[in-house]
């Protein structure tokens, strides 16, 4: 049989539908570890992370249904929402919690779920076994308790088809629980107000002495910008194509000016890099939450506080013109000086540096792949000052990211592989206090198929981020976090899937330390099985 190309093998198996910590469920995570079958069966692990779960404070607590559907095409869900009377709204953590369950044949699919016009959670399924599974999501949703506090709009979108072939009806519940504050437990420090960013421009209140904006940024939608890490320049022979190649750059800007510079989270759905059988039982980190990007425009906020409605835009830097596929819905979460009625001062400092990006295409010959090799990166320094009521305050928010990575494929693109790593350094600083996050993100694998027809996928996954707060030369507190996946899997092509004679690992570890405690669990697998769960800490 004619090997099929790679990449239009991952297009076909990839989804279908179009800083803060949260942790998925871990369904089934305290069973005995099981031995594994030879190869997969018709059956599996319900999906599993490693992720710690939401920490609560124990105390009174209510719980809303929020939404409760079967997605079947791509009909959005909509409904109500009203707060529970009996537990007020001086909250001191709230848990949005997502369970589903699904049979059949289906492929991964995206959603989302508004609140009020605010996304509160971006989500991708997990694919089903034909005996059916279910999986949950847990997400600290307290910072939207503005949105919380009153009755909402309520629509939410898994745009799934079920037909003869794909026979997965998306059965979803979402609720919301809240935690009471009582005693010696305080409410929680949230933003006075949160507004979604729509086209019509963002108007802030006159008092408002800072600003982040949230950013659920994802390449989606089935074409080849769901796996945009991978795209090549026009002039090199690869089916997934792109003017100036991988490099990517989430940006916001307002009134025409940039604000604010990210990289992109490489996300990999669960039929991704041409091989579901790395994900059916524990998905790449960040799958079934995507976490937002978040900026802090507080130099800003003097513009904005105007009065008048201004222009705040999110776009992403390397997409060619005209192209589609990258979702960027964002919030703005404003907090307000309760001493003034308008809080003024100004924008001081504004440096962009030059966006690199240098695609190297060297043409493979017989025997050697062709190679694209990317070096990329940009730097961002704006600095405003505020006149509060408790007087002026100096912010400055400095951003650099970059980066590299090299692309292999031979002829037929068989071998593919990609060795990727992204920087996101940022430091916040206000007054004599410094927030410094080191973000890096990293991908390395290969698809291959043999001369057999047997198609191989090894990958590992690395989400990692070192943050510290500093006050006159001393630390006051810091976190380390280190989730990487590592999978091996393999199956046969083109036969039914009975004889498809499928193996597979994973494993992930999730880290999390520093001066508040320490976290570490990993996670290991084989054949939908799973083999290992142990604690470190």
């Amino acid at each position: 049989m004619r090997q099929r190309k790679i990449m239009s093998m991952i297009g076909g198996l990839t989804l279908a539908a179009g800083l803060l910590l949260a942790a998925p469920a871990t369904a089934g995570a305290d069973e005995a570890p099981a031995t594994p079958p030879a190869e997969f069966t018709t059956d599996w692990h319900d999906p599993v992370t490693a992720a710690p779960p939401i920490d609560t404070p124990g105390t009174r607590s209510c719980e809303v249904t929020l939404a409760e559907n079967q997605f079947r095409d791509f009909t959005p869900y909509k409904g109500s929402y009203t707060p529970p009377k009996e537990c007020g709204t001086r909250w001191n953590k709230v848990v949005l919690r997502l369970d589903g369950k699904v049979k059949g044949r289906q492929y991964d699919r995206l959603g989302y779920l508004t609140v009020g016009g605010v996304e509160i959670l971006r989500t991708s399924t997990p694919e089903p076994s034909p005996e059916g599974i279910a999986w949950s999501v847990e997400k600290d949703v307290t910072r939207y308790r503005d949105t919380l506090s009153r009755p909402q709009s309520v629509e939410m979108l898994i745009g799934n088809v079920v037909n003869d072939t794909y026979t997965g009806v998306l059965d979803v519940r979402v609720t919301l629980t809240f935690y009471t504050a009582q005693g010696k437990v305080k409410p929680a420090a949230t933003p006075d107000r949160v507004l979604p960013l729509t086209g019509d421009g963002l108007t802030t209140p006159r008092n408002t002495e800072r600003i982040l904006a949230e950013v659920y940024a994802t390449g989606s939608g089935g074409g080849c910008e769901e796996f945009w890490y991978l795209t090549v320049p026009d002039a090199a022979p690869y089916s997934c194509k792109a003017s100036d190649g991988p490099y990517r750059e989430v940006q916001i800007s307002v009134d025409g000016q940039l604000a604010g510079i990210a990289a992109p989270f490489p996300h990999v759905w669960t039929g991704g890099w041409s091989n579901p059988f790395l994900w059916y039982v524990t998905p790449a980190p960040r799958a079934f939450d995507v976490q937002p990007v978040v900026y802090d425009l507080t130099p800003f906020a003097a513009v904005l506080n105007d009065g008048r409605a201004h222009r705040v835009e999110v776009s992403v830097a390397g997409v060619p013109a005209g192209q589609s596929g990258w979702s960027v819905p964002a919030n703005v979460l404003l907090w307000q000086d309760k001493g003034s009625a308008v809080v003024t001062g100004g924008l001081d400092r504004h440096e962009a540096g030059t966006l690199r990006n240098a695609p190297v295409y060297t043409a493979g010959s017989a025997g050697t792949p062709d190679v694209l090799q990317t070096t990329g990166g940009h730097t961002l320094t704006v600095a405003g000052h505020l006149n509060t009521s408790h007087g002026r305050v100096d912010t400055t928010v400095t951003r650099t990211v970059d980066h590299r990575s090299t692309h292999r494929w031979g002829a037929d693109e068989n071998p593919d592989a990609l060795a990727a790593r992204w920087s996101d350094d940022e430091t916040v600083t206000v007054g004599r206090t410094a927030t410094r996050t080191h973000r890096t993100f990293t991908m390395d694998g290969e698809i291959s198929v043999d001369a057999a027809n047997r198609l191989r996928t090894v990958l590992t996954v690395g989400d990692r981020a070192d943050v510290a707060v500093v006050r006159g030369g001393k630390r006051l507190s810091w976190s380390r976090l280190d989730d990487t996946y590592t999978g091996d899997a393999a199956f046969n092509l083109g036969v039914p899937r009975e004889q498809r004679h499928a193996v597979g690992t994973s494993e992930e570890r999730y880290r999390l330390y520093g001066s508040e405690g320490c976290y570490d669990r990993i996670l290991k697998t084989a054949q939908g099985t799973l083999i290992e769960d142990a604690r470190r800490c």
